[in-house]
């Protein structure tokens, strides 16, 4: 099992505010860019790796604007090239459907038999509005990217594919994975001896 560093996109406006951003391309806020730039050291100390060594790490990211700009932040802060890494589609934050954009108050209020099954079933609830998916979906859209992996990877993304990535690679089960919270501004390591945060 080749060690993950994941890192959660820096802060958004709209995680500020509490709203389910989804698949909507919400850039990063100043407090986000100032994440972004210090996971760089929390990423150097944890891999135990700087300079040259560092840049033999295979970089993934989302192609959302939020994970791309936390990527070359943290890149620059590494004295790495910003734009040498991946783009990979199938990192995408789980799309929220039709409540992209609400927070869970206001799903609440107009959508309470959604938000009432999304509670009784969190990973295997699929939003409304055609596009939304479950966390089972996503884990499908999500695995063959992690199975492909061939070395220790850094990847930008986004709190749902953390916690497929915390299923896929046995970490956590159905029902915890989408309950606990993903933090920005920290690696969340994943490799043999099991998962943690740095």
């Amino acid at each position: 099992m080749n060690p993950i560093y994941f890192v959660r996109h820096g802060q958004t406006d709209w995680n500020a505010e509490g709203r389910l951003q989804g698949q909507r391309d919400i850039d990063l806020n100043a407090e986000g860019l100032r994440q972004a730039e210090a996971v760089a050291g929390r990423l150097a100390r944890v891999s135990g790796l700087s300079g040259a060594d560092l840049a033999g790490l295979d970089f993934a990211a989302s192609p959302l604007i939020r994970t791309r700009r936390t990527m070359e932040t943290l890149r620059a802060a590494l004295n790495l090239d910003p734009a040498d890494y991946r783009l990979d589609p199938r990192f995408k934050e789980i799309s929220f459907g039709a409540w992209e954009g609400s927070t869970w108050a206001e799903i609440r209020r107009w959508d309470p038999a959604g938000a009432l099954a999304r509670d009784r079933d969190r990973w295997g609830y699929r939003p409304p509005g055609g596009t939304g998916e479950s966390y089972a979906m996503l884990v499908e859209r999500v695995e063959p990217a992690i199975a492909a992996l061939t070395r220790p990877t850094v990847i930008v993304a986004h709190g749902g594919v953390a916690r497929a990535i915390l299923v896929i690679r046995g970490h956590l089960g159905l029902r915890d994975a989408p309950r606990i919270g993903i933090r920005q501004g920290s690696v969340l390591v994943s490799d043999q001896a099991g998962w943690r945060w740095a």
